[in-house]
């Protein structure tokens, strides 16, 4: 169900996209319309307020990668909303293959400044050093690490609350007949209240997993931007 879900979501992804480049390359000056209209702001809005900030002059390398995280996660969020569908983006398998391709593009990004950081860290009191880069070699697997396990968590957690609302009803159920239909109200206004949550909360999710992404990508690369400076400086 969850690879059936993914292949699905893929479809829907490039249908969206490819009809929208179509419909660009076709009218390059033309205002957007349509549906298109509507998948613009997002497009912008990962562009201008996740990309540039941290990546600066390679956001445009980096962009397509970022895009694709972004409603990936997104698309597959809303589809676990659907009854009987799987909530692929609460897979631990899911997220940690998302993780591994931040955590490829964190080592592609990284220059002699990275290591060297890591290898040798400056500024540092020589009897710490031995402390610290244990530390820092870990800090290097942590990364994509935490950002599996917070999109794991968050997106299954949701659908849990939900399971276990639904649940309470055949629990008073079974206590008492009238007791099952009396809470069934309220099962279902809370569950409608916990499917409005899980819809902003899959774009949360979706922003905060390409957001940090670009934070640790820029990490791997900005160091040597640092030295630079700092050796203009002396």
């Amino acid at each position: 169900k969850n690879v059936l879900q993914m292949i699905l979501s893929a479809i829907l992804l490039i249908l969206i996209f490819n009809g929208m480049a179509r419909k660009y390359s076709r009218n390059p000056n033309k205002a957007p319309s349509g549906f298109q209209n509507a998948v613009e702001p997002f497009v912008i809005f990962i562009r201008d307020d996740v990309a540039r900030p941290y990546l600066g002059k390679k956001a445009e390398k980096y962009l397509p990668y970022l895009l694709t995280v972004f409603f990936f996660i997104w698309i597959n969020a809303l589809l676990s909303l659907i009854p009987g569908s799987a909530n692929v983006a609460g897979n631990l398998a899911f997220t940690g293959v998302l993780a591994a391709f931040t955590f490829v593009f964190i080592l592609i990004s990284t220059n002699k400044h990275y290591w060297g950081h890591i290898a040798w860290p400056p500024g540092v009191p020589l009897w710490v050093k031995p402390i610290l880069i244990p530390v820092e070699i870990l800090g290097i697997f942590t990364k994509p690490f935490a950002l599996m396990i917070r999109l794991f968590a968050n997106m299954l957690a949701g659908h849990m609350i939900i399971l276990s609302i639904i649940s309470l009803v055949f629990i008073f159920g079974g206590i008492a007949v009238a007791a099952g239909w009396g809470f069934s109200l309220v099962s279902i206004l809370f569950t409608i209240f916990m499917y409005l949550v899980e819809l902003l909360v899959g774009f949360i999710q979706a922003f905060i997993f390409a957001n940090l992404s670009a934070l640790f990508i820029a990490q791997a690369f900005e160091g040597g931007h640092h030295g630079d400076e700092d050796e203009a400086i002396l």
